[in-house]
């Protein structure tokens, strides 16, 4: 039986500094690649974001969402499923965040005040996901790990952008200790050499559907390929 895959983090030249291809061109890649869908999370105003920091909240959101916008009309064109996300950032602590969408993020302006633990609530009281991202990787920008097993849902056990099997390893360990289900994914800045993500034997429909799976345990993690 085949299998629908699914990239789960996925950053564009349009919002995320660090990224070196804009929206269209993921899109195209991963078509080509064989998947059926992607979750763009550029990184969100708390971190590695090229949105400028003076304009007016709604300007700013609406900035940052072209990433995703400019992905799922080049998506719709060639048949490729695209869903919205961001990577929030928490003194260089990631978290993925899934399910909610532009208008949530214009009503929130006061998001960057929030805890890690508001985070939380907050983005549970309205349906959405959050998944610790790479919670072993060390980098000279990340002053030192943190765990919050309290104040997620999942845990990214295998990242490519990683680039060391040993911090999947911790975070996979990490997972099972405190039975948070497992995510993958490539943390895409490029056309990367290997991609990772989910998989699933039907479709999903929306990031609603994707997360309900990911929910009931009906997925598998795509090793880099």
């Amino acid at each position: 039986m085949s299998l629908y895959l699914y990239e789960t983090h996925l950053h564009t030249t349009e919002a995320s500094a660090c990224s070196h291809v804009d929206a269209a061109e993921h899109v195209r890649y991963y078509k080509d690649a064989g998947y059926a869908g992607i979750i763009v999370t550029d990184h969100f105003f708390n971190g590695n974001s090229n949105i400028p920091q003076n304009l007016p909240w709604e300007e700013r959101v609406d900035l940052f969402c072209r990433g995703y916008e400019n992905a799922k009309a080049e998506g719709d064109r060639i048949g490729l499923s695209v869903f919205f996300g961001w990577e929030a950032n928490f003194r260089f602590t990631e978290f993925l965040i899934y399910g909610l969408d532009k208008a949530w993020l214009k009503e929130h302006p006061d998001i960057l005040s929030w805890t890690l633990e508001e985070q939380y609530l907050r983005v549970h009281e309205d349906g959405g996901y959050v998944v610790h991202a790479h919670p072993f990787r060390v980098r000279p920008y990340i002053k030192e790990i943190r765990l919050f097993p309290e104040a997620i849902d999942a845990v990214e056990v295998i990242n490519v952008g990683n680039q060391n099997n040993e911090f999947d390893k911790q975070a996979l360990a990490y997972a099972k200790k405190h039975k948070l289900p497992f995510m993958a994914g490539t943390d895409a800045h490029g056309f990367d050499s290997h991609h990772s993500g989910v998989a699933f034997q039907n479709k999903v429909e929306d990031i609603g559907s994707f997360i309900d799976s990911i929910k009931s345990g009906k997925y598998e993690l795509i090793q880099p390929r």
